[in-house]
């Protein structure tokens, strides 16, 4: 009994320092449309220059975890952690050091290269510290949850220390919070022990892992697929990583609000994943997502024609006076949050276990490439044209995904008998 008990405390350890890691990345890794706005006005940066801090943050995620997730073992786990943590504490004590956009650069390079690793690590571990599927469902449920409440407290952490126009570089102190949690952290990282992984995955099945990937896209569903990923990424972060640059510039919301009305747009991302996890238990997830594409399609015509009808003013400073259309818009992210999760679990279903792995490569490199077009994309319309016709091009890919995604239905069915070896 004592022993069991002891069990179950070393597990609520390793779990808490699974959801601190989490949430200060969680911070870290959606402040991107925060930091545009920031960098726009601070740094003396072109909005398509901007553009290019989301491809930082998401390209190293994709190289490091294809390159790095068949060591991660033999490295250990508890090391991985520890080196993505202090990476992250360097990079964040440096950002108000030397601040500049090179830096700013430099701080995504770090954060996208450390979540990699601790990613990985983070999902391995807690195989590890779950005794039964039900528990690990449970610890998964748990460390998503907090991740959404990380993101939602980093916009409001950013939002603080935006001072406006007279301040432009007050921002950066918030690193200075960001570096003490991420130090923290490692310190209680340190402390925990975590056994090191007594026996690594064959080593011949690792070294193919990129010749797997590519045979699987040799499957039409799996190509319909990862054209679907794309687009849904394309667009969740093409609308998420401009809408504070949005608000303030397009609504005239001081910066502050204009960072801090953005957690609206993850409140809803992370509601709409939970009421679309009891809604899938009854209902097929083709008709939802179609409802959930119009939806969106829909909110955007709505709002926008709104928007421009909008007279220009002096700069918005008082909650009070807000428009409706900043609270409105956010809420794409409801009908836009259960596409993500809804196709990727319809395809590993419909594949072999053996299969999911290198199914999981394609998932994290395709989102990462939507990611940073989408941000590029969103930032040079923004930048050539206004917001309003940036915001407008999202049913351009909108359209594609719900063609793409006929067509991955169409596919998925008769090839799944077919994928059970």
């Amino acid at each position: 009994m004592r022993a069991e008990h002891q069990n179950m405390s070393h597990s609520g350890r390793i779990m808490l320092c699974l959801i601190t890691t989490y949430v200060i990345f969680a911070m870290l890794l959606n402040s991107v449309g925060t930091v545009i706005l920031q960098v726009i006005s601070s740094f003396d940066v072109s909005k398509s220059g901007a553009s290019v801090l989301e491809g930082f943050k998401d390209i190293p995620i994709a190289l490091v975890s294809f390159l790095v997730a068949s060591y991660l073992p033999r490295f250990g786990y508890k090391a991985a952690l520890a080196l993505g943590m202090l990476t992250v504490t360097l990079a964040c004590a440096l950002m108000p050091l030397l601040p500049g956009f090179l830096m700013t650069k430099l701080l995504f390079l770090a954060v996208g290269t450390s979540f990699a690793l601790v990613k990985i690590s983070t999902y391995s571990l807690l195989g590890q510290i779950s005794a039964t599927a039900k528990i690990h469902a449970a610890n998964m449920n748990l460390l998503e949850g907090c991740f959404m409440l990380g993101v939602l407290g980093g916009y409001w952490l950013f939002g603080l220390f935006i001072q406006g126009e007279q301040h432009p570089q007050a921002w950066l102190a918030v690193y200075w919070v960001l570096a003490a949690l991420a130090l923290a952290n490692l310190l209680l990282l340190l402390s925990t022990p975590i056994a090191r992984e007594t026996r690594s995955e064959n080593s011949r099945e690792d070294k193919g892992n990129f010749s797997k990937m590519l045979k699987l896209t040799t499957l039409p569903f799996v190509l319909t697929f990862v054209t679907a990923a794309f687009f849904y990424v394309l667009i969740e972060q093409g609308v998420g990583s401009w809408l504070p640059t949005f608000n303030n510039q397009v609504l005239h919301l001081s910066a502050g609000i204009s960072v801090q009305i953005t957690s609206i747009f993850a409140a809803c991302l992370a509601l709409g994943r939970l009421s679309a996890g009891l809604i899938l238990r009854r209902v097929h997830w083709y008709p939802l997502l179609m409802g959930c594409i119009a939806a969106m399609a829909s909110l955007l015509l709505l709002i926008l024609p709104a928007v421009a009808t909008l007279a220009p003013k002096a700069q918005i400073t008082q909650w009070h006076q807000v428009p409706a259309a900043a609270f409105i818009l956010p809420m794409l992210g409801m009908f836009m949050s259960p596409i993500y999760p809804a196709i990727n679990s319809a395809v590993l279903s419909a594949l072999p276990r053996h299969r999911h792995a290198p199914m999981t490569g394609l998932i994290v490199i395709f989102s990462a490439l939507g990611g940073t077009l989408g941000s590029l994309i969103t930032g040079l319309i923004f930048d050539h044209f206004d917001g309003q016709s940036a915001f407008y091009f999202m049913l351009l890919p909108m359209a594609v995904l719900a063609l793409t995604l006929r067509g991955f239905k169409r596919q998925l069915t008769p090839a799944e008998p077919l994928l059970s070896v």
